[in-house]
């Protein structure tokens, strides 16, 4: 071979070196910025639950201040005797987790603590801790938003619960998911009801159905599905008036706006969720019981965490309803309505002892 056919494929080969290296750095440089923005993800989900979880902890920490700290201190200080179980019993029961929850709870423990033959305090802590889990984690159940379009969200629920408020929260969740949402301003009775909603919409760029004073709430939310349905809208949430829950003629509104718009969609509502009040502790146990006797619930949204030292009432509501808890509310504004997950509540709320 002579000289220039020689330089001639070294030429050639080095070409081909230079390219294939060029290419191995390129996909390097690729696959280490998708890499880079996989990480970036996943740090903010992981960046977005632990807020999440500490904005759960500022909410509660008038509940743990109250029972967390008086838990930890009973089993910090006694043996595992009979005044422990008592002093135990009297706490649980002025936390709001009610006399049948806590009975059930204290029986529970201490079959547990003599079968097992625990004598360390700290054991039977967890065991607690463990048994008011378990109550939580059942209704652990996060609210699902089918293909079904548009899907209905009746919220329904006493007066001063902050149904509208919420009605607006949930709004607000699911267009920053990407769905496209419309609310349906059914509180007729309240003039202040219908400006807030359709205020607070136009703040967030959310279209609110509404009608003037008086007008039969009925009539609203058929006129709100008949659009969402026009529109091809994801979600439509229905806010409806406060209402004592011993009166029969105002849960019959309820029942007549559920049977309305069944006319438009069989299986709508989807979704009918209770508002509940925290900071009303075992008023909520007969409030839950005739609405969802009446109307049968779906769901429960717990408001005012943040505003009370009861937050106990949560786990005698699990216990008596199996209702699934959907959201809870951990403050006022539009962003503070987190998911519900049982292992954070309780982590939020009992203290770590040594």
């Amino acid at each position: 071979m002579n000289d220039n056919k020689k330089n001639n494929l070294f030429s050639w080969i080095n070409s081909k070196i230079i390219k294939k290296n060029k290419i191995d750095l390129n996909k390097h440089e690729r696959d280490k910025q998708i890499s880079t923005k996989d990480s970036i993800k996943t740090n903010d989900k992981n960046n977005t639950k632990i807020n999440f979880f500490f904005k759960l902890k500022e909410s509660l920490k008038k509940t743990k201040n109250f029972f967390g700290n008086s838990i930890s201190r009973i089993f910090s200080i006694k043996h595992i005797d009979n005044d422990l179980f008592e002093e135990l019993e009297d706490t649980m029961i002025l936390s709001d987790i009610g006399i049948t929850t806590t009975e059930k709870i204290i029986q529970g423990l201490i079959k547990d603590t003599s079968r097992k033959e625990l004598k360390n305090p700290k054991s039977v802590y967890f065991l607690l801790k463990e048994r008011m889990h378990i109550i939580l984690k059942k209704v652990e159940v996060p609210l699902l938003i089918s293909n079904k379009m548009p899907f209905v969200i009746l919220i329904v629920g006493v007066n001063g619960t902050g149904k509208t408020t919420t009605a607006l929260k949930l709004a607000k969740k699911y267009k920053l998911d990407g769905k496209s949402v419309m609310l349906a301003a059914a509180d007729t009775f309240r003039a202040a009801a219908i400006d807030q909603l359709q205020t607070l919409g136009k703040i967030h760029n959310i279209p609110v159905i509404a009608q003037v004073l008086g007008t039969d709430p009925a009539a609203v939310a058929f006129d709100a599905l008949k659009s969402a349905i026009s529109k091809k809208v994801d979600v439509l949430i229905i806010d409806t008036a406060g209402r004592l829950h011993n009166k029969q003629y105002l849960l019959e509104e309820l029942k007549k706006i559920i049977r309305v718009v069944k006319k438009l969609n069989v299986s709508a509502p989807h979704e009918i969720i209770l508002v509940i009040d925290a900071c009303n502790g075992q008023n909520t146990i007969k409030q839950t019981e005739i609405f969802h006797k009446e109307l049968n619930l779906t769901g429960l949204i717990i408001t005012k965490l943040d505003g009370t030292a009861k937050g106990g009432v949560i786990f005698a509501l699990s216990d008596q309803f199996s209702i699934p808890i959907r959201y809870i509310g951990t403050g006022e504004k539009s962003t503070d309505l987190v998911t519900f997950n049982s292992n954070d509540f309780i982590n939020s709320i009992f203290h770590s002892i040594k």
